[in-house]
């Protein structure tokens, strides 16, 4: 008895036809007969009533109506044991394609991708940089397993997501700045002067964009950066007021601005701007469809992850 032949079997109980039973299991009508006659003589019962000259039509018997749960069991078993296997072979050989925002240094998904790295070494791991746009779109199309993005507000619909960080924007000026003297300071007043940021397409200028439509201004984008880094010295060499996020700002514990904007921290002073209400969210997106190497990969992300959220 073989699998094969349970298959064709419930193929041809279920479509009362030996012909489209044949179309449904890709072989001919011929090889299906031939199987099911195979199997009624090692059972020793007949399971098909063939009915017409033609034999293409088929009704069950009372032995074959015993035997089709059965089979449809043995079936069903046979799937969930590939699966299983599947299951243990993702863990031991396959690929991940991990994606994260250009230029932004987020230490606790490194050492998430080292801890598994070294679980899992059979697993190639593959990182690469884009805007949180494409990012997106390419978690959702299957070409990334897992995303590190920005996003504005909140991580985008239709897909799992964990977030990591949700703050406000900050302006970024020198110590001299009219600025610097505010506590708090308004988009307006910010947008009177020429701005530094990041590019369309990452979160903290998606918030900052829809930002000034809502209130009708046309900010001056004088210079763009792709790395927080960038953006901060360049405010801090007088070229305009730079506009990230508050862990950019203050090199918080995510690692967001990373160590090199240490250099600009003495030469800039941060001002919140209190009429953003919309955060900027950082935050890891995958579909729900992922494999078992993924969702090893997410434990490890979320345990460090954890003391940042």
């Amino acid at each position: 008895m073989e699998l094969r032949q349970l298959e064709y079997f419930v193929a041809v109980a279920e479509e009362a036809n030996f012909t489209r039973a044949a179309e449904r299991v890709h072989i001919s009508q011929s090889g299906v007969s031939a199987q099911i006659r195979q199997l009624e003589q090692e059972l020793g019962a007949q399971l098909l009533d063939r009915a017409g000259r033609s034999g293409r039509t088929a009704t069950l018997t009372q032995a074959g109506a015993a035997a089709l749960g059965h089979a449809r069991a043995a079936l069903a078993s046979a799937d969930a044991l590939q699966k299983a296997v599947d299951e243990v072979n993702g863990l031991v050989r396959g690929r991940l394609v991990v994606g994260m925002v250009t230029a932004c240094t987020v230490t606790p998904l490194f050492d998430a991708l080292a801890a598994f790295h070294r679980s899992h070494p059979s697993i190639q791991i593959t990182l690469v940089e884009d805007t949180s746009d494409q990012l997106v779109e390419r978690v959702r199309d299957g070409a990334l397993d897992l995303a590190l993005i920005g996003a504005s507000g909140t991580a985008p619909a239709g897909l799992d997501a964990l977030p990591i960080v949700s703050e406000r924007l900050v302006a970024l000026v020198p110590p001299d700045h009219p600025l610097a003297a505010r506590s708090r300071t308004t988009l307006d007043r910010v947008c009177a002067h020429p701005i530094v940021c990041l590019p369309q397409g990452t979160g903290i200028r998606t918030v900052f964009d829809a930002a000034c439509a809502a209130a009708g201004l046309r900010p001056d984008i004088a210079l763009q950066a792709s790395a927080p880094t960038a953006v901060a010295d360049l405010a801090a060499r007088g070229l305009g007021v730079a506009v990230l996020s508050e862990s950019m700002a203050s090199l918080g514990s995510t690692g967001s601005a990373g160590s090199a904007a240490v250099d600009c921290a003495d030469r800039l002073v941060a001002v919140p701007i209190e009429d953003v209400d919309t955060p900027a969210v950082l935050a890891l997106v995958w579909t729900a469809t992922g494999g078992p190497a993924l969702r090893e990969l997410l434990l490890h992300c979320r345990r460090e992850f954890t003391p940042s959220i």
